[in-house]
């Protein structure tokens, strides 16, 4: 299993298990198994006086990427990623969590 985390060119951020999809030994897109959006917002305090608090806090949202779909394979073209790259540990763990992948998938 290969968890990665896309960026795709509508700006939308979608964790999965990746896989190349490879036509005559080229790219030509990949195929994300039970993906999810990553949404994060930072958390905003606001603070009077000369007391500031430098730890930021993020929340993180996964949800189902297409969630009318029943499919949990999407194949998407090589045109549509900006890139793929290793997710944080803690993102990780959180997919793993909620999509119930187990150690030998």
């Amino acid at each position: 299993m290969s968890i990665k985390l896309a960026l795709l060119k509508s700006g939308e951020n979608v964790i999965s298990d990746a896989k190349e999809l490879i036509v005559e030994d080229k790219i030509c897109g990949y195929l994300f198994n039970k993906p999810h959006k990553v949404e994060s917002s930072k958390s905003n305090l606001l603070l009077e006086g000369d007391f500031i608090d430098t730890s930021e806090k993020m929340q993180v949202i996964l949800s189902p990427w297409i969630m009318l779909s029943k499919d949990t394979q999407v194949p998407v073209p090589t045109d549509w990623i900006v890139t793929i790259v290793e997710p944080i540990e803690s993102i990780k763990e959180m997919y793993e969590e909620k999509v119930g992948v187990e150690e030998d998938d």
